[in-house]
């Protein structure tokens, strides 16, 4: 990422996690990458305004106390960082992908926090722990999906080991046809090379290097084929029970399969498809998740508190 792109992603974090309008000088002061001359600065600043108003993002003017004549400040709304998608192909839908995952690791980043934290240092209401709900992140597990797309396009032949639900490792063959989503997970759907039926599989759970090779020359997506009414393969999960602040920790009610109210608090059911990716998103909510069940992701998430502390006091 450059260093101009990370700046932006930087300040639209800030932007969002305010509670009140941000003066040019707390932006400054807080947003790495804007140094120099304060006329340097100020430039830069209106470069990156028009930038980010130019993708379609909202920035608001306002002041800090209406009653005074106080200097502007900025922010951005929640509610109006919104957009349609509309009909989108999938090699769109794995680049809107990539690019969420981006945004999630970028506002995880210590750059993203160290401006957080600096705004909280200097008196500035911030509420970060709704940015990761303006995107869901899509697990691809790793996998690289820009292959995956091009194999769909060329009707090439794709070859990979794969944990079925019995939890063997069995290699398959497939022509891909479609690739879909559901609850987060990336599915892969194609044609069976080993008995010519229509196969969807968890990208997540290929357990290593995808290989890809050149397709049968007369090769048809069947008729009729819908990735979306076409069952997946899935075994039993494990679930976690994790208790939710009312009104918070929208990213993890989003995964739920089930919710009981505790008064101040709710109770939700959590499958675990991933332990670790499901330890970040209970770790962003902060205080307002606590985990009840299983004691191996409250553990997890115990390990990784204790390590912020070591590392940042």
């Amino acid at each position: 990422m450059s260093r101009k792109s990370e700046r932006l992603v930087n300040l639209t974090i800030a932007l969002l996690a305010t509670k009140r309008y941000l003066t040019k000088t707390e932006i400054f002061n807080s947003v790495e990458g804007y140094e120099g001359t304060p006329e340097t600065k100020e430039r830069m600043f209106e470069r990156d305004k028009d930038d980010l108003r130019s993708l379609g993002i909202d920035i608001e003017v306002g002041s800090f106390d209406p009653l005074f004549n106080d200097e502007a400040g900025y922010k951005i709304k929640q509610e109006k960082y919104q957009f349609e998608l509309g009909d989108v192909s999938s090699i769109e839908i794995s680049l809107l992908s990539l690019a969420a995952e981006a945004w999630q690791e970028a506002s995880f980043g210590d750059v993203a926090q160290r401006a957080l934290l600096k705004l909280r240092s200097i008196g500035i209401p911030s509420d970060e722990l709704s940015i990761p709900a303006t995107i869901h992140k899509l697990n691809d597990g790793g996998q690289d999906l820009s292959l995956i797309t091009k194999a769909i396009a060329q009707s090439q032949s794709l070859a990979f080991p794969y944990l079925d639900s019995t939890l063997s490792i069995k290699m398959r063959s497939v022509v891909p046809i479609a690739l879909s989503t559901r609850n987060g997970f990336w599915y892969l759907s194609g044609v069976d090379q080993d008995n010519q039926e229509i196969r969807t599989f968890r990208v997540d759970r290929i357990s290593s290097a995808i290989t890809a090779s050149e397709g049968p020359g007369d090769f048809k997506t069947p008729p009729g084929f819908d990735s979306s009414k076409v069952p997946s393969e899935s075994p039993s999960h494990d679930l976690a029970l994790i208790d939710v602040r009312v009104g918070k920790a929208s990213s993890l009610r989003t995964l739920a399969t089930s919710t009981q109210s505790l008064g101040e608090w709710d109770q939700i059911t959590i499958p675990i498809l991933n332990l670790d990716w499901l330890c970040s998103i209970v770790l962003w909510h902060g205080p307002d998740a606590f985990v009840q069940e299983p004691a191996s992701l409250r553990d997890l998430v115990v390990e990784h508190l204790a390590a912020l502390v070591e590392n940042h006091g």
